[in-house]
């Protein structure tokens, strides 16, 4: 099976983004490209509100900024990295097809983005799955392929179908076109918030962190950048402290969306290049923090996308004072889930 950094890193070196020493490519490159993404994006991604509420702000004594990406187009931020990618590529190339792997948000955004550009898509998936994402993605008109978790692995069977059928694969969050896009909703953000003390952004396999932090450079360069990850699958947070990539195997969280075992190598260069630091939050703080936002915000949030939110709400990050941002990245959580969520004892 080929090494995922080694096809972004081929990717980038033909686009004029060959890494440097730090495994990323210059700060310039990743700009412009940051640049070129929201030129490709305006016309088709939707620019997402940003909500504001007294109650939070006097509760964490901040003045918060909440990017609501859970309102984006199939519901969460992985639309803007889909959307890019595929835009980039050749059209012919493009018509052949492509193909993903994803627990769902990813999926349903290259599924959604393929149909927009009139090609076929094939996403390999969990069967485990939420079935509110499991169905979107088909509605799509996506084909699934499901994998079995004891055998082969889904990027290695995603892998194997793209040389098999002769598809391009679009990957979740270790690619520069796919980290750029996501990095649109902070340039959002601060354009129509202001400059920010701080930014609080929800970590998965670091493609929206990545991209928000180099957002956060370019734009509010006294901004401090922090990821968020569910405790139970802190990849993130030990590969930050120690200054290499670690792995946690089965990440044991309600955050489906941060359950990729580890950070990619070229998303990693750039949060030890861009973030300040990376903080945990347990699966409790995730239910109260979408609770919140569902009795008090009006807002419908998934657990990953509750992160950032809820690292603010419980003084995770002792540097979100003045002026915080707070990216909310999806609401694709199954309703029976919520329903559940609101209806358990807690304090918001």
């Amino acid at each position: 099976m080929a090494d995922p950094a080694s096809l972004d890193h081929s990717d980038a070196a033909l686009a004029g983004l060959a890494p440097g020493p730090d495994g990323a490519p210059a700060h310039e490159a990743l700009a412009q490209r940051l640049s070129e993404a929201r030129g490709a994006l305006g016309p088709v991604a939707h620019r997402t509100p940003v909500v504001r509420s007294r109650t939070l702000d006097d509760r964490v004594g901040a003045q918060v900024a909440l990017k609501c990406e859970n309102l984006q187009r199939m519901g969460a931020f992985k639309f803007r990295g889909a959307y890019h990618h595929l835009s980039r590529l050749d059209p012919k190339v493009r018509a052949r097809g492509v193909v993903a792997f994803s627990s769902g948000n990813h999926a349903q955004a290259v599924a959604l983005v393929a149909r927009l550009f009139s090609v076929p898509a094939t996403i390999v998936m969990p069967s485990w799955a939420p079935a509110a994402k499991l169905a979107a993605t088909r509605e799509y008109g996506a084909e699934v392929v499901f994998y079995d978790q004891v055998g082969e692995s889904r990027d290695g069977l995603a892998e194997r179908l793209a040389t098999e059928r002769g598809l391009t694969l679009v990957p979740p969050f270790n690619h520069v076109d796919v980290l750029t896009g996501q990095g649109t909703a902070a340039a959002e953000l601060i354009e129509d918030a202001g400059l920010l003390d701080a930014l609080l952004v929800p970590l998965g396999g670091g493609g929206l962190l990545a991209g928000c932090a180099l957002a956060a450079r370019m734009l509010s360069p006294g901004c401090r950048v922090i990821g968020v990850e569910p405790a139970g699958g802190d990849d993130g947070a030990r590969s930050f402290r120690s200054g290499r990539l670690e792995r946690v195997e089965h990440p044991d969280t309600i955050a489906d969306g941060a359950r990729t075992p580890s950070l990619g190598p070229l998303t990693f260069a750039l949060i030890r290049r861009y973030v300040h630091d990376v903080v945990t939050v347990p699966d409790e703080a995730l239910e109260a923090a979408m609770r919140f936002a569902c009795e008090r915000l009006k807002l419908v949030i998934e657990p990953t996308g509750a992160l950032a939110l809820a690292a603010l709400m419980t003084g995770a990050v002792q540097e979100a004072r003045g002026r915080v941002g707070v990216v909310l990245s999806g609401g694709n959580v199954d309703l029976v889930r919520l329903a559940q969520i609101l209806a358990a004892a807690g304090d918001t």
